[in-house]
């Protein structure tokens, strides 16, 4: 069984239909220990929602598969790199990446605000935690199931 994450990304950088039309990435220029904590804790297999933020609509725009295990991160030795850091070495690569692959299209986009409007994904999802800004985190099981049944119902009436 795999485990479940969830990759930020913002849409004008790195889009959901990019990766379509790509196919997959390397997830690359992560700076954040947990988040790299967490990269290294992926397995092959492992499923991840693909999460649009610092956009008007923040969501989730579909699925992705772990298709290579964390490895070094090369960008943090790219000198003129907007990820670069000294620190990082080839003899000493503080930071890894993993590759993931497009999977599937979520049956439509879920929004931020669906996902705070459901009272057991607000107490414990990660995402929604106050002050919580990893880019990579992990998702538990039932949240990825009840985030998948949301999907599939049209979105609830927005109410003045």
């Amino acid at each position: 069984m795999p485990n479940y994450w969830l990759f930020k990304t913002e849409p004008d950088t790195f889009g959901w239909d990019r990766l379509k039309r790509e196919g997959g990435t390397e997830w690359s220029g992560v700076r954040n220990y947990q988040a790299r904590n967490n990269m290294m804790a992926m397995k092959l297999g492992d499923l991840g929602f693909f999460y649009h933020s610092s956009c008007k609509e923040p969501g989730i725009a579909g699925i992705v598969k772990v298709v290579r295990e964390a490895y070094p991160d090369f960008t943090a030795r790219e000198r003129k790199g907007p990820y670069f850091d000294p620190k990082s070495t080839e003899a000493n690569p503080i930071w890894r990446m993993v590759d993931v692959a497009y999977e599937a299209d979520v049956p439509r986009y879920v929004t931020l605000a669906e996902l705070r409007a459901h009272p057991s994904l607000a107490a414990t999802m990660v995402l929604l935690q106050r002050g919580s800004r990893l880019s990579v985190q992990p998702v538990h099981v039932r949240e990825w199931k009840l985030i998948l049944e949301i999907a599939q119902h049209p979105p609830a009436a927005k109410r003045d």
